[in-house]
């Protein structure tokens, strides 16, 4: 009996589970079909890049898009004459090739890719769901939703949107239209996040006359890597009830400990990954609160690291006088045809900027997207937002819950999505480890 597998997004995570799903099944009746709106898998958002310079943060020994073949990524760069060396850092659109190549090697009669948005995920009343785009309907058996992180919220002043005007960038990865501003631009760029980073980088490196401003609430750029680690760190857990502050305060104390021994910090975050999904699950729900709102940040800049090189270049802008980062926020922004003028802290005189780029981060309340898709599912009650708005509901193993907390049989998240549930979602690591555990669950 012929089994479709839907699999709504072609980035990093729908094609790490369509991967595992083809790898791991040799049913001749399984179909797997990949919708994919740009019709070019392997990319999405995180991996679409065409500027060499912007580098993964995570190290290539890491990056391999199975779990139970480390050295995949380090084999394959040696075989295409790339970068060998396992602690270095590939390049964005080179790891986009490698999922392609992976997707390819696999790849058989049983495998489609379909280009379209899909609009609308609607459960059948026997079994199965009805998977429609604006000229097709497939019925599938499962459907994995892999959409991977969801576009910025608009920048906005007191709620109010900014104006749509030409100095406007809502997307940071439109690099043709960064390309096109003067060679002296000056730009703002709103975040100090890794996508704000990657902005920089393509605007300086191509415009040594232009100037970038990166602004947001603590002006706090991630940390950067050590250049060659060797020293791991086995970081204590605490046993018994755990709060936010506690965990903070056990980070702090283990990076003192390592300190004493000469082990960098890095070590240390570093070895409290694998657990970090489990710690998470023990934080009561105020406790969630809790780290959120006070040790977010700390945690990311430290967790989400920025290789050496990207770091060194930070560091020659800044000295060049070409970089600014500062904090502030979007006290005023008034459209002055060409350039807008914005007003970053109470009191201060506007600035004048060529473009505003908004590199704020991906949006992660469900219910704030303008993706048709999670609309229609909402507003049905298939799917629902996590008490937080880091994603929407789903068990542990992948599983989506509906608007009254059931369980939707053969509906399944791959990634980002999952990030309520499971905090580590967002990195290649967890979302190969999420792809195959569902692989596995669909293929048994």
């Amino acid at each position: 009996m012929r089994q479709t597998v839907a699999i709504v997004g072609g980035g990093a995570s729908g094609v790490l589970a369509a991967t595992n799903l083809l790898a791991r099944c040799s049913d001749a009746e399984l179909s797997v079909v990949i919708f994919e709106a740009s019709g070019i898998v392997g990319r999405g958002i995180a991996y679409g890049t065409t500027d060499q310079r912007h580098l993964l943060n995570v190290r290539a020994r890491h990056m391999s898009a199975f779990p139970d073949r480390p050295g995949d990524l380090l084999d394959w760069s040696l075989r295409t004459g790339r970068n060998q060396d396992p602690q270095g850092f590939l390049s964005r659109a080179d790891f986009a090739i490698y999922l392609q190549d992976r997707l390819g090697e696999v790849a058989d009669d049983r495998l489609q890719i379909r280009a379209g948005r899909v609009l609308d995920v609607v459960r059948r009343e026997a079994d199965g769901f009805d998977v429609a785009t604006a000229r097709t309907t497939t019925r599938a058996d499962h459907v994995i939703l892999a959409y991977g992180n969801l576009a910025p919220r608009p920048l906005a002043v007191d709620g109010e949107p900014l104006p749509d005007a030409a100095w406007l960038f809502d997307n940071p990865w439109d690099l043709g239209r960064l390309r096109r501003l003067p060679a002296d631009a000056h730009v703002l760029i709103v975040g100090t996040g890794l996508t704000s980073i990657d902005t920089a980088i393509t605007l300086l490196e191509e415009g040594p006359n232009r100037h970038v401003t990166m602004v947001s609430r603590n002006g706090v750029l991630p940390k950067a890597h050590a250049g060659q680690q060797h020293t791991a760190w086995v970081t204590k857990v605490p046993e018994g009830p755990l709060t936010a502050d506690l965990l903070a305060e056990t980070m702090v104390a283990e990076i003192e400990a390592a300190r004493a021994v000469d082990v960098s910090w890095r070590a240390v975050v570093d070895g409290i990954r694998p657990a970090t999904n489990d710690l998470w699950r023990r934080l009561p729900h105020e406790e969630r609160v809790r780290f959120l709102e006070v040790h977010r940040r700390e945690w990311e800049i430290r967790r989400h690291r920025m290789a050496r090189e990207i770091a060194d270049r930070v560091d020659r802008y800044r000295r060049e006088g070409r970089l600014s980062i500062r904090p502030g926020t979007l006290v005023a922004v008034s459209d002055a045809a060409t350039v807008a003028d914005v007003v970053l802290a109470p009191g201060e005189a506007p600035q004048h900027f060529h473009a505003v780029v908004n590199c704020t981060g991906p949006l992660t309340d469900v219910t704030g997207s303008d993706d048709p898709l999670l609309h229609a599912l909402l507003r049905r009650g298939l799917i629902a937002p996590d008490p937080l708005r880091l994603g929407i509901l789903s068990t542990d193993d992948g599983e989506l819950l509906d608007a009254s907390g059931e369980v939707v049989e053969g509906l399944y998240a791959v990634g980002p999505p999952r990030k309520g549930t499971l905090w580590e979602s967002t990195a290649i690591p967890e979302i190969r480890t999420q792809a195959a555990q569902i692989a596995a669950r669909i293929a048994g």
